[in-house]
């Protein structure tokens, strides 16, 4: 090949490579938006008690260590975190303190994925109970089943006619304000072994017999949420399985909810850290993501 072809045609195959470098470089890979998470929810799914706090809002005493942050930072989810200790179903759609929107407001049309526990402070069941139970207990010196005896079915009663209804409502109106989301309902992680433990008495302190009475409370509050979840089409994470063994008297590393005495929360009987980091596990294993 004469000289002055054999450039021209280096010159064109120089040419027509920088052309496809620079069509590989102007081209990006297709993108995926990261999820549009909304997280709702009451200090279970805010982790009140564990450091560090978010001091976005101080009321409602959220870490940024909850289960929801978690899930966000293994997924890469675009996060609005709105749960908030003490925070009851009518906190979906009311404003639980002055100023502060209700949760449901979070939840948008273009939401791909809401997470939430809800229903133990309704009624006062998880508050209530362990106090009345713990204070029993204590009078009782650890014997008999006091909290039964004086409250009998009264916290179940109140579960079904009064918890029932109000998540129920809830979670209506969230799946209002997006249709087309993953909805993923978090029950509630043991908080009692099934059966009393004498040397945990001086961390819960409540009576052998209450000790299952409780455990059989919180069983049919969580089947209660179970079945106004699946009513909204949502996903139910269930832990009766995954949770057993890390009650709160189990020992510190085993343990996912702090006792209600010497515990190291400062919010008694709710999950710590490990137990946040559990729960947030075991809903992406349910959901399939992260």
């Amino acid at each position: 090949m004469p000289k002055p072809a054999l450039r021209r045609a280096v010159a064109a195959t120089s040419a027509l490579a920088g052309a496809l470098a620079l069509g590989l470089t102007a081209a990006p890979a297709h993108a995926t938006a990261p999820l549009d998470y909304a997280a709702l929810g009451d200090s279970y799914s805010a982790a009140s008690g564990v450091l560090p706090v978010d001091t976005s809002n101080l009321l409602c005493l959220r870490s940024t260590a909850d289960y929801p942050h978690v899930i966000a930072a293994r997924t890469g989810a675009a996060l609005t975190d709105v749960t908030c200790g003490a925070a009851q179903a009518k906190d979906f759609t009311e404003s639980q303190y002055p100023g502060l929107a209700p949760q449901a407001d979070a939840v948008t049309a273009d939401t791909d994925l809401v997470t939430l526990t809800i229903g133990g402070n309704d009624n006062g069941t998880f508050i209530e109970a362990m106090l009345a139970c713990g204070t029993a207990g204590i009078l009782s010196g650890g014997n008999g089943s006091p909290c039964k005896d004086t409250y009998g079915s009264s916290f179940d009663d109140a579960i079904d006619t009064k918890t029932y209804p109000a998540v129920k409502d809830a979670l209506r109106a969230v799946r209002a304000k997006s249709p087309n989301a993953r909805l993923a309902v978090l029950g509630y992680p043991w908080i009692t072994p099934a059966t009393a433990d004498p040397s945990c008495f001086a961390r819960l302190p409540v009576a052998s017999g209450d000790v299952p009475y409780l455990h059989a409370l919180q069983a049919h509050l969580d089947a209660v949420v179970q079945r106004a979840a699946e009513e909204n089409g949502a996903t139910y994470v269930d832990f009766s399985q995954a949770s057993e063994g890390h009650d709160a008297c189990q020992a510190v590393g085993t343990r996912w909810i702090e006792p209600l005495l010497f515990g190291q929360n400062i919010v008694p009987v709710h999950p710590n850290a490990l137990g946040e980091q559990r729960m947030a596990e075991r809903t992406m294993s349910v959901l399939g993501i992260g």
